[in-house]
Parts: C-alpha cells; sequence; structure tokens
C-alpha cells in the first residue's frame, strides 16, 4: 500500500498511529494536536473571510468579488485538509524517533492570502465597483 493511501487512512482510523513506533511523551502529542487546531482555526478564518467578502461587498465587480471569495474559500479547504494531513505525519515521526516533517505548504498560504489581501488593497484605493 501507498505511503499516501496509508496515510489518508490514518485521517480516518487515527487509532492506528498507535501501531508505529512507541509513544512519544503526552506533551508533544498534545502540542501536535494544538498546532491542528490552530490550522483548523485559520481554515475557518479563511472560509468566513470568502463568505464575508462575497456577502459583504456586493459594490464590487461581481469576477473581482467572486475571484477574491473563491480564493480565500480555496485557501480554507486546503488549509483544513493540510492541518488533519500535517498531524498524522508529525504523530507518526514523533513515534518513529524521526525528524519532523517539513512543508511548504505556510509559504503557499501566506502567498495565497497576501496576493487577496493586495487584491483588496487595490479594490478599497481605486473602488472596482459593478
Amino acid at each position: 500500500m501507498s505511503d499516501f493511501v496509508r496515510g489518508l487512512r490514518l485521517w480516518f482510523g487515527p487509532e492506528r498511529v498507535r501501531d508505529e513506533g512507541e509513544t512519544p511523551d503526552y506533551r508533544f502529542s498534545l502540542a501536535n494536536e494544538r498546532t491542528f487546531l490552530a490550522w483548523i482555526r485559520t481554515a475557518l478564518a479563511l472560509v468566513g473571510g470568502g463568505f464575508a467578502v462575497d456577502q459583504f461587498l456586493p459594490g464590487l465587480r461581481w469576477g473581482v468579488r467572486v475571484g477574491m471569495a473563491l480564493a480565500l474559500l480555496a485557501a480554507g479547504a486546503l488549509c483544513a485538509l493540510r492541518a488533519v494531513n500535517h498531524w498524522v505525519r508529525c504523530e507518526l515521526a514523533m513515534r518513529r524517533g524521526e525528524d519532523l516533517p517539513v512543508s511548504r505548504f505556510p509559504m503557499l498560504l501566506s502567498v495565497a492570502v497576501g496576493v487577496v489581501a493586495l487584491a483588496m488593497v487595490v479594490v478599497v484605493l481605486f473602488g472596482w465597483a459593478g
């Protein structure tokens, strides 16, 4: 079974994580869970921001409004999916005594949010009304 499929199965059956390696200090597992929850809060904020842009900025051109809303909603969805993936990968690494996994996702998320924020600055400054 590929690592991807195996990791995906752990999303829905996290008790299987216990089959790997040794149980780490519970403080590390709790820190991993807090990180997961922080990613979920970020995902919820992005989804809320996407809905806010769509619902509370009706004066924007349709394409601009929908584009910014969809970018935020997509970032929120990816962030939520990445949160569980990162939790599983980190938990497995701790149990195996390996280095924690690195990820480019924080950089990609930052760039996406930065691009949407710059687009909103342009909209505020130049008022792209529909």
